[in-house]
């Protein structure tokens, strides 16, 4: 079960919501809350989900044991942190990896390493803690929160209707990005890939379309998501912000998978020692983060890859200052898209030869390839195309722009209200004609 499905959309998540807004007790509805994570996660992987339990009920008892402990608190942490990345370590080199682990995971992990640093953050109630690590809109694919951004809100939290609109509103746009923007991309990207000899064109047709796909797919996970914890009232944080209009690699990590990279910052970056410690080690810690960010993602070759270049360029953007310089620059613009397109581009592939295959195209495939055109052409719809139009002007910030402008008038809610409704019957149509694809995160 996906937040696109129809056994979600028109089955679980009227049930529950419905079941949510008739109990009275908070007690009750936290119970509920509980349940319908442990049923959302058993519907996608019911043969994990002693594991995922098994998780909650480890680092709840070391968040108590290091709440209790005077002694030996970092062995206690250590040992913790330990078996977790063994447990994710075992099943990414195995590949078949249970549902959300790398999210619940580092999620778990936060919790423990902010108990250690500040024993009073944590709770003595088993409920809260698997509340947190199990609430369902973000359970399978982030955003990653910490215990102390949600632990106000798990006995004490007010859903408003103007809350519960925002709520629809989001839910609905990122169902909008996933099942027609995205999946729009997705019919190019696969064309393309999917060939043996490519040219220029058709590679770099493949790559940008990779990078709208990924973005869309994701960043409209990550909405629906937030709107879903609105309708609980639950504010979750914003894992994206327009990360194509980056102006340096440092910039667009800063907007990209926001969740992810704070997370990689407070509880390895920091603990490296950050840049305290002169500029060589600043870029080798660097180096480090996003070469654990590229494993995180993955054990193959391509995911380490992918890693060393973010991390490279990062350093380098270091050594020369480049952030300061780039900053709201044109050429820095082009500059960090590029890049990226690169990197997506090995990141996508599905070894080092299709790699350098495709980059080989890109930077050096000028002569046509009649046979990758022909199927670039069979997967080129007129709606195709212009959805892949609409998601490059969306990559950029123009709906808060256009938001500010019109949100005065007071057919601004009616409006919305209309344009809603309609872009979700066209996603209903959409997922009718049986071209759902999974949410690419949900593999990692």
């Amino acid at each position: 079960m996906n937040f696109a499905s129809p056994l979600f959309l028109f089955a679980f998540l009227p049930l529950v919501l419905i079941a949510y807004h008739l109990l009275r007790p908070m007690q009750a509805k936290n119970a509920l809350l509980i349940a319908a994570g442990l049923v959302f996660y058993a519907f996608g992987d019911l043969r994990h989900l002693p594991l995922l339990l098994a998780s909650c009920a480890l680092h709840y008892a070391v968040g108590l044991a290091l709440m209790r402990a005077r002694r030996r608190r970092g062995l206690l942490l250590a040992a913790c942190v330990t078996v977790d990345l063994a447990v994710l370590a075992i099943y990414k080199w195995r590949g078949a990896l249970p549902l959300g682990i790398s999210f619940y995971t580092f999620q778990a992990i936060s919790y423990v390493v902010d108990v250690y640093r500040a024993p009073q953050s944590g709770t003595r109630s088993f409920r809260q803690a698997l509340q947190y690590l199990t609430f369902f809109p973000q359970l399978t694919a982030g955003p990653l929160m910490r215990f102390s951004e949600v632990q106000p809100l798990l006995d004490a939290r007010r859903v408003t209707w103007d809350s519960a609109f925002d709520g629809c509103c989001r839910f609905v746009c990122g169902l909008a990005k996933k099942v027609l923007l995205a999946a729009a991309a997705a019919k190019l990207v696969d064309a393309v890939y999917a060939q043996e000899s490519l040219d220029a064109l058709c590679a770099w047709t493949g790559a940008v379309c990779y990078c709208l796909q990924l973005y869309f797919d994701f960043s409209g996970y990550s909405d629906m998501a937030v709107g879903l914890g609105l309708l609980f009232g639950i504010k979750l944080p914003e894992n994206f912000r327009y990360p194509y209009c980056a102006d340096s690699i440092t910039d667009f990590w800063r907007r990209w998978h926001i969740s992810l990279s704070r997370w990689f910052r407070d509880y390895l970056y920091i603990p490296l020692g950050g840049n305290r410690k002169g500029p060589l080690r600043t870029m080798a810690n660097k180096l480090l983060v996003f070469l654990a960010t590229g494993l995180w993602h993955g054990t193959g070759w391509t995911f380490v890859l992918w890693g060393l270049w973010h991390g490279l360029l990062s350093c380098l953007e270091t050594a020369l200052h480049l952030p300061q310089k780039l900053k709201t620059r044109w050429y820095g613009h082009v500059y960090a898209l590029l890049a990226v397109i690169f990197g997506f581009a090995v990141f996508r592939a599905a070894d080092i030869a299709q790699a350098g295959a495709l980059l080989g195209a890109m930077l050096t495939g000028f002569s046509p390839d009649t046979a990758c055109r022909a199927a670039l052409l069979a997967a080129l719809s007129r709606r195709t195309a212009l959805l892949c139009v609409l998601s490059l002007a969306l990559c950029l910030p123009l709906g808060p722009w256009l938001r500010k402008k019109i949100e005065p008038l007071r057919v601004w809610n009616a409006l919305r209200g209309c344009l809603i409704l309609l872009v979700f019957v066209l996603c209903l149509l959409a997922l009718a004609s049986g071209s759902f694809q999974p949410f690419i995160y949900a593999s990692f």
